[in-house]
């Protein structure tokens, strides 16, 4: 579970987010909307533990700053940033180290293969297109075996048979009982995935529905019924 409480961020005098509360359950995909600065990026950084706030973030009932949180949650960021030296194999060993995680089941290599990386593992960060920086990105946040999971922006820059493989690979973590987030202005990317919609604007929450509350209603029209119409 991943669960916010009254999480407020304010840069000088200006509040960016203000007083958000959210909760997204065991085995459910959230998604996270807002128009241009709505807050959305603040709170995801909040969340994954890149700016200072006033608050509460928990990892499945573990407060976000602590290791133990750090240990069951990851995050694919909008920008991916890799080392310019380390191989693509290298980064995923990296990662094995610093979570202390075993690949005894081979599943580093079963994330190459599953991502088109395997004929690429051999390759420096700096010799990397974006969509391969991204996959990379992807595979070191899933090597870790998250409970909770935060993807910003996952979809760009991706090709169609990735994200296709990206939408698969959501569905099973999903039914694994894996908590995911995802923030993103592609709409039509994500109408299968969502089980709760948390649609941000000036700061605030200003609309929440589940796939029920939906019912026949388009997520689309939902989005720019409450924020005028403007996606990121």
């Amino acid at each position: 579970m991943l669960e916010i409480k009254n999480l407020t961020k304010k840069y000088g005098k200006n509040i960016a987010v203000e007083d958000v509360s959210l909760t997204v359950p065991d085995g459910n995909v959230g998604i996270l909307l807002g128009p241009n600065g709505a807050g959305k990026s603040t709170i995801i950084k909040s969340i994954a533990g890149l700016l200072k706030f006033s608050g509460m973030v928990e990892i499945q009932g573990i407060a976000s700053r602590r290791i133990e949180a750090k240990k069951i949650f990851g995050y694919i960021p909008e920008m991916p940033a890799l080392f310019d030296a380390l191989t693509v194999r290298e980064h995923l060993e990296y990662i094995c180290k610093a979570y202390d995680v075993n690949n005894d089941d081979n599943y580093m290599d079963v994330l190459l293969e599953r991502f088109e990386l395997t004929d690429k593992q051999d390759k420096l960060g700096n010799e990397l297109s974006k969509g391969m920086m991204q996959k990379v990105s992807i595979c070191c946040a899933l090597m870790i075996r998250p409970k909770v999971i935060l993807f910003d922006e996952p979809m760009v820059g991706l090709d169609p048979k990735a994200i296709k493989e990206l939408k698969k690979t959501i569905i099973e973590l999903k039914n694994n009982g894996v908590t995911i987030l995802l923030s993103t202005h592609m709409l039509e990317m994500v109408k299968e995935l969502w089980d709760v919609m948390f649609i941000m604007n000036k700061g605030k929450i200003v609309g929440k529905y589940t796939k029920e509350d939906a019912k026949d209603m388009d997520i689309d029209d939902i989005f720019f019924q409450i924020t005028g119409g403007e996606t990121e």
